[in-house]
């Protein structure tokens, strides 16, 4: 394994595509009209000349700056500006002008808020189906500091599916400035979900340090509070000011990780090096609704 400081070739299954279809420019200016922030670009991510050039995007809500100070993230931090309140409304027009069936919202954690952005999810939630009725919605939520009240607002909303990124093991949690008791607090919030009646989701990263042992017992306890979809993919080092990659997973390992996965009972799970939270989420979607029906 080698050490924190030591830089590691990255390999060539990690090339992506420079963007080129016409429809990553046309998400590019409604995303620009619309003045909305997502979370493809705040936290840089790999996917976003494939996603983009779908028509696919995760809006990111609350702003673009974050509360937490996570190392392996690019999104940047500080003291947030007050939330928009057109800004639902806003993601709502977004989704209706890229003639979206599925949206993906996500958000920065906002501490400083007394329900998290509890109520701004439940209300970009409504917009959206109201506008474009028939579409589906999925969210990735923050932890909301484990409040039950404010992760019930959310859910009454009714979004398709409640995604929230266990992101690491347990192990691993220091090391990515978060206290072990997040990851404790991350599946009771999980936990507390799917009995409120939402259909869950969680994501993890790889190459960080971890050993194989502690992410078949993160798949363990995943399934322990009933998740029901899964995401793993390679972690990225966004910045030089972020955490260095460990490992470089093959593809071939990835392919192992589902297995067991699978094996371990989730009803669909999507990894890959350059997999992300909202890879392949409306397939993952339908993938649930088929086995459920």
């Amino acid at each position: 394994m080698s050490s924190p400081q030591t830089s590691i070739k990255k390999p060539y299954w990690l090339k992506v595509k420079f963007p080129s279809h016409r429809n990553f420019f046309f998400v590019s200016n409604t995303l620009k009209e619309e003045n909305l922030h997502t979370i493809c670009q705040s936290a840089k991510c790999p996917n976003i000349s494939e996603c983009w050039s779908q028509k696919t995007a995760t809006f990111l809500i609350l702003g673009n700056q974050c509360t937490r100070s996570c190392s392996f993230c690019a999104v940047e931090k500080g003291s947030p500006s007050i939330p928009s309140r057109d800004e639902p409304k806003r993601i709502a027009e977004a989704v209706s002008s890229l003639s979206l069936r599925y949206a993906v919202v996500t958000s920065v954690t906002r501490d400083d808020l007394h329900d998290g952005g509890a109520s701004l999810f439940a209300e970009t939630i409504s917009a959206i189906k109201k506008r474009t009725p028939g579409v589906k919605v999925e969210v990735l939520i923050p932890d909301f500091n484990g409040d039950d009240q404010a992760l019930k607002k959310v859910i009454e909303a009714k979004p398709d599916i409640v995604n929230h990124n266990l992101e690491t093991t347990e192990a691993v949690y220091p090391l990515i400035n978060r206290p072990k008791n997040n990851y404790h607090r991350s599946l009771r919030l999980m936990k507390k979900a799917k009995e409120m009646g939402a259909l869950t989701k969680s994501g993890l990263m790889v190459g960080l340090g971890e050993k194989t042992e502690e992410i078949i017992q993160t798949f363990s306890d995943l399934i322990e509070v009933s998740c029901g979809l899964l995401t793993i993919g390679q972690y990225l080092q966004p910045t030089k000011e972020n955490i260095p990659v460990r490992k470089y997973y093959t593809p071939g390992e990835f392919a192992q990780l589902k297995k067991v996965a699978l094996d371990f009972g989730f009803t669909d799970v999507e990894s890959g090096p350059l997999v992300r939270s909202s890879f392949k989420a409306h397939t993952m979607f339908k993938s649930s609704q088929k086995k459920a029906a």
